[in-house]
């Protein structure tokens, strides 16, 4: 067995959005031309989307450019890490219907500013890895052949 398998393992998309779900903090990339930003977001994990929730600026303007993303949420404890990436489509929430469903997920903001738009990243691909944390073997023992 290789030894980065021994202390990795792929997660199912079954998985993924499991810990998804159990998530509150997650990183938006987003990507005009040659410019790719990185943001924080808080989010919500609604029938196999990702909602989150934004003021006019970058990243709301920068989703309208291209609406293709990045979306990447991770977590650890002593004995163990994962990180899940959802690459997609990012669309504003424009209807009435839209926003008042998603008015009701359990979604706040969490620095006090007025955020009255509503993405949906609408999954194209998820992929995720846990990995087991151990501590890092002799760099410089023998080496096995």
């Amino acid at each position: 067995m290789d030894q980065l398998q021994e202390f990795v393992d792929a997660l199912s998309d079954g998985e993924c959005w499991e810990r998804l779900a159990g998530q509150k903090l997650g990183r938006l990339v987003t990507h005009v031309k040659d410019v790719l930003d990185i943001f924080p977001v808080n989010f919500v994990v609604d029938d196999g989307t990702i909602v989150f929730r934004t003021a006019p600026g970058s990243k709301l303007f920068e989703l309208t450019v291209n609406d293709e993303v990045l979306f990447e949420a991770d977590d650890h404890d002593d004995d163990d890490a994962w990180s899940v990436v959802v690459r997609g489509h990012a669309r504003v929430l424009d209807t009435s219907e839209e926003v008042h469903a998603a008015d009701a997920l359990p979604l706040h903001p969490w620095i006090p500013t007025l955020k009255y738009h509503y993405v949906r990243i609408e999954p194209v691909a998820v992929s995720g890895r846990a990995f087991a944390r151990k501590p890092e073997p002799d760099r410089y023992g023998i080496a096995e052949y």
